[in-house]
């Protein structure tokens, strides 16, 4: 710890002696300074022990010995060493009651010690704390080595850390999410941090911020070398860190960093070989991709999986998404094949896995955000297309069901959309397209113009006619007509349209019709 005032009244060469203050003799003292100055503020820093002679004070005026003892004070000066036997026999009254007043320790320096012993003493504590620092910050650093190279990942790197830094360290991975904690307890006091993380990985990587409430005090540090940052560091103290505390938090820094670096090396390497067993399962061999996945992605290829495909809208999109399922992937021990495919990127993740489920919840959070006027998905960050759950041999169709689940998706403006929503859900929200209305309006507007002129309801019998599936006396009730009436409406639709009603081609095209010109609107862009 640096040199404090009550050291250096215990100095046995010194002889010092306190005059005033002696309940703040734990001050810490960062330098030594002498000046004549009536007002030295102006040259001070705070935190120096300030030595005087009064050569140029009235250190018997109590009102001057006031305000000159305020200034100190204000200023953040340690204390003052007031030398006796040079202009003054012993240190004045009204300077010992100012400084009791201020509460500004006072300090008398008897003539035999020069002021420079004092700043040699100061000099020399400071430099052997200063060594102590580096010193022990040294052996911080091999102690983390040791731990990152022991092999059993981040924990036994942080649990050393923690006790380097009297106090707690937490590593949080690319999506913000708490990877390990050490002590155990950590763990809760981190996860309350993660919008802080967040906010933490907008900034440029490498980027620090200081949070924290009554309970402690916390630096967040990031991690990687890139623009964007690949997680994220914390350590919790109940003050600001010290040299050596610093010196292990940046080893700390450096090592993790180091790590995810080679993490992103081998991870692109594993993605390398995932895009040859993708190409592989496309072109229907589905054996030589089993033996080209070894153990890495086996596993993944011997239970039902889903395929995936996520496009972006905004830069960082599927950085965000891909990182999101990694982590969770990696949390539950699951393989996750996932190869970038130009502007998009294709995922096999286990069907019902937690990759999936955090596609799912990342989707869902995207949805959640500011409403999209009109349904667009110019807001969305990634679109995402989910095929049915496959296996091997039925990739290539597993690859066509998220295409086409990624293109509506795309057009309903939403972050993510199953295949099986739309094989499960009906074909009517697929009408709500300006060029099926422009069709449906082309084929039905001479029927609308011979209703509108009143000569007849014939879109209404035609709708009752083909709901009823050409039976004329149910369709007639439905109307509340005779059934020869329906018959005649029926031969002027066909006379109107130019087309016959006993053509099944025909009558579903007009029932289409009918359908997209009662369908909600597709909204503004």
């Amino acid at each position: 710890m640096p040199p404090t005032l009550a050291s250096l009244v215990q100095h046995p060469a010194l002889k010092l002696t306190v005059r005033a203050g002696a309940d703040r003799l734990d001050t810490p003292v960062r330098w030594v300074h002498a000046s004549e100055l009536a007002d030295p503020v102006p040259y001070m820093d705070g935190g120096e022990l300030l030595l005087v002679t009064a050569t140029n004070l009235d250190a018997r005026n109590a009102e001057s010995m006031r305000r000159y003892v305020r200034r100190l004070a204000g200023a953040g000066v340690a204390g003052v060493g007031f030398a006796v036997g040079v202009n003054y026999d012993e240190v004045p009254a009204a300077l010992v009651d100012a400084a009791e007043e201020a509460g500004l320790p006072l300090l008398e320096v008897p003539r035999r010690t020069p002021f420079i012993a004092i700043s040699k003493a100061v000099s020399a504590a400071i430099a052997a704390d200063q060594y102590r620092a580096v010193t022990a910050g040294f052996e911080a650093q091999r102690e983390l080595t040791k731990a990152a190279l022991a092999g059993d990942g981040p924990t036994g790197l942080l649990t050393r850390l923690a006790a380097h830094i009297d106090g707690w360290a937490a590593l949080y991975d690319a999506s913000g999410a708490v990877v390990a904690a050490a002590p155990d307890w950590a763990a809760r006091r981190a996860a309350r941090l993660t919008p802080d993380v967040g906010r933490l990985r907008e900034r440029t990587a490498p980027a620090s911020v200081v949070v924290g409430d009554s309970e402690d005090r916390v630096e967040l540090q990031s991690l990687g070398t890139g623009r964007r940052s690949r997680g994220a560091l914390a350590v919790g103290t109940g003050a600001a860190l010290g040299t050596a505390e610093r010196y292990a938090v940046h080893s700390a820094v450096a090592l993790l960093t180091l790590t995810t670096a080679r993490s992103r090396s081998l991870q692109s390497a594993e993605q390398r070989l995932g895009a040859a067993v993708l190409r592989m399962l496309l072109a229907g061999q589905p054996d030589h991709a089993r033996a080209v996945a070894g153990d890495l992605y086996g596993g993944l290829l011997d239970a039902p999986f889903r395929l995936l495909i996520a496009e972006a809208s905004a830069p960082t999109g599927p950085d965000l998404l891909t990182e999101t399922m990694e982590a969770a992937a990696a949390r539950s021990g699951e393989a996750l094949l996932l190869v970038p495919e130009a502007e998009r990127v294709v995922v096999l993740a286990a069907d019902g896995g937690a990759a999936v489920a955090a596609c799912a919840a990342y989707a869902e959070t995207q949805d959640g955000r500011a409403p999209r006027e009109g349904g667009g998905g110019e807001d969305t960050e990634v679109v995402v297309g989910l095929s049915a759950p496959s296996g091997p041999i039925a990739v290539s169709a597993a690859y066509k069901q998220a295409e086409q689940a990624l293109s509506v998706a795309r057009r309903r403006g939403r972050a993510l959309v199953e295949h099986e929503e739309l094989a499960a859900g009906s074909v009517l929200p697929l009408l709500a397209d300006d060029a099926v209305r422009a069709f449906a309006d082309g084929m039905l507007r001479a029927l609308y113009e011979h209703d509108a002129k009143g000569r007849g309801d014939l879109v209404a019998s035609l709708r009752a006619w083909l709901s009823r599936h050409g039976q004329w006396d149910a369709a007639a009730a439905d109307l509340g007509v005779h059934r020869h009436t329906l018959r005649y409406r029926m031969r002027r639709v066909e006379e109107i349209l130019g087309r016959s009603l006993d053509d099944p081609d025909v009558r579903m095209e007009l029932w289409l019709a009918l359908k997209a010109t009662t369908a909600p609107a597709p909204a503004e862009h």
